[in-house]
């Protein structure tokens, strides 16, 4: 179980609509500042800003300071490593449940 402890901040983080949301944006439409990301949104900056920290923190997002402006970037690795543990676990359901249908069969 130790190998997935390191998934659980991603799962936390992208557990928000919000950040979902943020992370479907930069990973649709590549690196954005603040403000772009917070246009056309009911989401105030501050809000953003927070939300930014807390992807930054699970490591899914990182950014790069240009100038005045922080412009925020999706990284990838984090979420495949998600996915890996999905994907382990998915495999875990199969398997069990194969052996719950080879077992139900044997009964009868």
């Amino acid at each position: 179980m130790a190998k997935w402890k390191g998934s659980a901040p991603v799962f936390a983080a992208l557990g928000d609509e919000t950040r979902l949301a943020l992370v479907a944006e930069l990973c649709s439409t590549g690196p954005r500042s603040i403000t772009r990301l917070a246009a056309g949104s009911r989401v105030t900056r501050q809000a953003i800003t927070k939300h930014l920290h807390v992807l930054a923190g699970a490591g899914l997002v990182r950014d790069v300071r240009r100038g005045r402006e922080r412009i925020w970037e999706f990284e990838a690795q984090r979420l495949h490593e998600a996915r890996q543990c999905l994907d382990q676990i998915s495999q875990q359901w199969d398997n069990a449940l194969g052996r719950l249908k080879a077992f139900v069969e044997s009964e009868q």
